[in-house]
């Protein structure tokens, strides 16, 4: 008990003389892994809708060496930054683009160059995630939308995308999760996020394990909240698991219109009233 004592007291102690700096890597951590779950997002989905276009035999030739070069760049992509770790990423970039350059260029904010790290890591994830996720409609739906007129444009954004969308969403929601605790390896390059307030910290101090131990609440407090949140999100897209044809009359079965169990009961009373009017 003397040790636990211990600790809590020099907890508060660090959070005395340090929690606007915890505060502020947190809230920096948020924003980072917020910024860069969506613009990898954006890299994902583009990537994702780009790697399927479909094309044939019978498509011109410069066609479809198009879309297999693209093909072949977002694979490369997709493997590089998949196979490498994140921090070489942010230490080759941060530091590649001056020495490339010879010392005439270089990120002057240290947000741009950690949002471009993680946004182009997290698309990485995103495009197969994206891919699988629009493999895996029917492609019936495909080819319904093809009858009845639709470019290949209109039935992503109105067909497929739509419901692929649903099986992606976990996806995205785990990217944003794994992107809050992975940006703690930006402090390579200087940003100043939780994982960086936590070194400063302890090295004013020499607290390592009182300020580790506000680091690990602080990060399982800031996941468990988002998991909470992105959970609820998730089903409100994803919607009831079930339906049952709204039978009340004949009229209504050769609509072949459909109830949600708890919803739609509107078309429960509209059945009523074609009943009634019927007699």
């Amino acid at each position: 008990m003397g040790k636990f004592a211990q600790l809590i007291q020099d907890i508060e102690k660090l959070w005395q003389n340090f929690g606007e700096v915890y505060l502020r890597g947190i809230r920096s951590t948020l924003i980072l892994a917020l910024v860069a779950t969506a613009l990898g997002c954006l890299i994902g989905f583009a990537c994702g809708v780009l790697n399927t276009i479909p094309y044939t035999k019978k498509d011109p030739l410069p066609k479809r060496f198009v879309l297999k070069l693209i093909r072949v760049v977002i694979r490369i992509y997709v493997e590089v930054f998949r196979g490498t770790p994140m921090m070489l990423q942010a230490v080759f970039i941060f530091y590649g683009l001056p020495y490339v350059t010879n010392l005439q260029h270089r990120f002057d904010s240290i947000w741009v160059a950690s949002i471009l790290v993680v946004s182009i890591n997290t698309g990485a994830y995103m495009a197969e995630s994206v891919r699988g996720g629009i493999i895996s409609i029917d492609p019936g739906q495909t080819e319904g939308a093809k009858a009845i007129g639709m470019n290949h444009f209109q039935t992503m954004t109105s067909v497929i995308l739509p419901q692929a969308l649903r099986n992606i969403m976990p996806q995205i929601s785990n990217n944003f999760i794994i992107n809050v605790k992975d940006t703690s390896v930006m402090f390579v390059i200087g940003f100043p996020d939780f994982f960086a307030a936590h070194r400063s910290a302890s090295g004013a101090n020499y607290l390592f394990f009182p300020s580790a131990t506000i680091e690990m609440v602080g990060y399982l407090t800031v996941t468990l909240i988002s998991s909470f949140i992105l959970r609820r999100i998730e089903k409100k897209l994803e919607g009831d698991a079930s339906y049952e044809l709204a039978a009340a009359d004949q009229l209504v079965m050769v609509a072949g219109t459909y109830r949600h169990p708890g919803k739609g009961e509107h078309l429960a009373e509209r059945s009523k009233e074609l009943e009634r009017d019927g007699k």
